[in-house]
């Protein structure tokens, strides 16, 4: 399908700017309900209404007359403008958090100049679904003038969005604004036309978006997460508006599922790449029942490069899939190789989080893949981290995986510093079938020997200490139960380290392994539980 030029683009705006001035076709109130099916969190409504909005690890001012600002990073702007913070007012769920809504969204309308960002498609789609789904919440009990307000700039809102399908974004956002076209068109009967555009642009988004094993071509949990959430959201649109789904939206969000169990742990939080907090375990449940029937998780997605082990009460999740590609690779880290261990429900082996909206050094640093537990050559990231996404990156990573008697084998390398220093980085795993035992081997292949240390950030919840011969650590979870890491071929430490993938920003630790460039190029590691 070929995508009109930015001419054709500016003409079809112009004529929704020309529909708009002449008015009419605004009705008083949405002809059909539209409710938001995710759940707020009070705590941060109430931080709204004391006058600032948390999201991704980053905390900014939110007050009338605020609208303006543009010092915030595109993603935190992207979350103001785009109102789905209401949810959380919503769940607040008092008189105050009605008010402070209505005064937020009259606000907004009435700021003559806004940020760029603000009417950009995907915000746009975000920002009508969210006034439409909580409606009944800030609206219902309004005054006449909020409502012809507020409806007049929904009208005006969807006839642009309408007129800039399809959007440039090659991600996840895409989803987001062809969902708020949906619910517009849904919520405003008199713009039915508006969801035959819609479903237009949508199969080949799932087509290009959706991969054969489910999983979303960003390779962030968090991103896959809100794919999920928009395609369902569609889908219910188009069962409330009696709308026909295209055939490739259930089988699309079913794939999706299975692929968003095998990124869990068992305590029912995200595995932490590519710009993915634990986030809400009842939120993933929720999205996952919406989903609809799916099966049991599967151990591999392998063209995604996720791979899950499983064996005992020990869970497994490891990045072995090549970063994603230009355009869709805005919350990439350079995490190549990294895995995350958890014993039952305790997480003990992760990687360090994200925070993506944030303006500060985290963001990056975060991203780096001294951040991941896994291992790096001269301090120089396995991916070059850029603004807005990454440019020398890995681009053969081999994968071979094996199973036998309830053990797993896996073997993987990446070609992330061959351009640097002519380098392989190859990780060989093995778990056996009881999973009270996890073999390790880290190597570095180069013509020239490398200096290169290998990490294992563990979770804030776990202590360690170094026993007595310097080449062993003993880690213990809450729960009491100890794991002992021993290591040869590096000096081994405990150093700090930092956990973004809670609420809060946390102190942690880690275990270092540091090779020397006139040693060996291997690293051999066990990871065992004790008693």
């Amino acid at each position: 399908m070929s995508e009109p030029g930015p001419m054709l683009r500016g003409a079809r705006q112009w004529m929704a700017k020309l529909a708009a001035m002449r008015g009419g076709g605004v009705p008083d109130a949405p002809s059909l309900p539209v409710r938001d099916p995710w759940p707020g969190e009070p705590g941060r409504g109430a931080r709204i209404l004391k006058g600032e909005i948390e999201y991704c690890a980053a905390t900014r001012p939110l007050h009338p007359g605020g609208f303006t600002a543009t010092d915030a990073s595109p993603l935190m702007l992207a979350h103001i403008h785009g109102f789905s913070w209401l949810r959380d007012l919503r769940a607040l769920g008092t008189d105050a958090a009605r008010s402070r809504a209505r005064a937020l969204i009259a606000d907004w309308i009435e700021t003559e100049t806004l940020p760029a960002l603000a009417t950009a498609p995907p915000v746009t789609g975000a920002r009508l679904a969210a006034w439409l789904g909580h409606y009944d919440f800030f609206a219902a009990s309004a005054d006449d003038d909020f409502r012809q307000m507020m409806m007049a700039r929904l009208v005006h809102d969807a006839r642009h969005l309408s007129a800039a399908m399809p959007i440039e974004a090659r991600d996840g956002r895409a989803f987001t604004a062809i969902k708020g076209l949906i619910a517009a068109s849904v919520a405003l009967p008199d713009h039915a036309a508006f969801v035959p555009r819609a479903l237009r642009f949508l199969v080949p988004e799932i087509e290009r978006q959706i991969m054969p094993d489910g999983a979303h071509c960003e390779r962030s949990p968090a991103a896959h997460l809100a794919a999920l959430q928009d395609l369902t959201e569609i889908r219910a649109l188009l069962q409330i508006g009696r709308a026909e789904a295209p055939p490739q939206l259930p089988g699309a969000i079913e794939r999706m599922a299975l692929a968003l169990r095998a990124l869990r742990h068992a305590d029912g939080g995200l595995a932490l790449f590519n710009g993915t907090a634990e986030d809400w375990p009842n939120l993933i449940d929720l999205v996952l029942s919406q989903a609809g029937r799916t099966g049991r998780s599967t151990a591999s997605l392998a063209h995604s490069g996720f791979h899950r082990l499983t064996a005992g009460k020990t869970t497994i999740i490891v990045d072995a899939g090549t970063p994603p590609g230009p355009g869709m690779d805005r919350f990439a880290h350079a995490g190549t190789l990294a895995f995350e261990f958890s014993a039952g429900r305790e997480r003990l082996i992760v990687n360090c989080g994200a925070a993506p909206a944030s303006t500060t050094d985290w963001r990056d640093a975060l991203r780096a893949t001294a951040a991941h537990s896994t291992l790096i050559i001269a301090d120089v990231s396995s991916s070059e981290l850029k603004p807005d996404g990454l440019g020398r990156r890995p681009t053969n990573v081999e994968l071979t995986r094996q199973e036998a008697n309830g053990a797993h084998w896996l073997e993987a390398s990446h070609d992330g510093w061959k351009k640097l220093f002519g380098a392989i980085h190859r990780r060989r795993l093995y778990l056996a079938e009881s999973g009270e035992d996890l073999r390790g081997e880290d190597s570095v292949e180069a013509d020239e020997p490398q200096s290169f240390t290998l990490r294992f950030h563990l979770h804030p919840n776990v202590t360690a200490s170094i026993q007595q011969d310097n080449e062993a650590a003993l880690l213990r979870l809450p729960s009491g139960q100890g794991w002992r890491l021993r290591a040869g071929g590096a000096a081994l430490s405990v150093e700090e380290s930092i956990y973004f993938g809670g609420p809060e920003p946390r102190r942690a630790e880690q275990i270092v392994l540091t090779s020397t460039q006139d040693g060996l190029q291997q690293v051999k590691w066990a990871l065992t539980k004790m008693g």
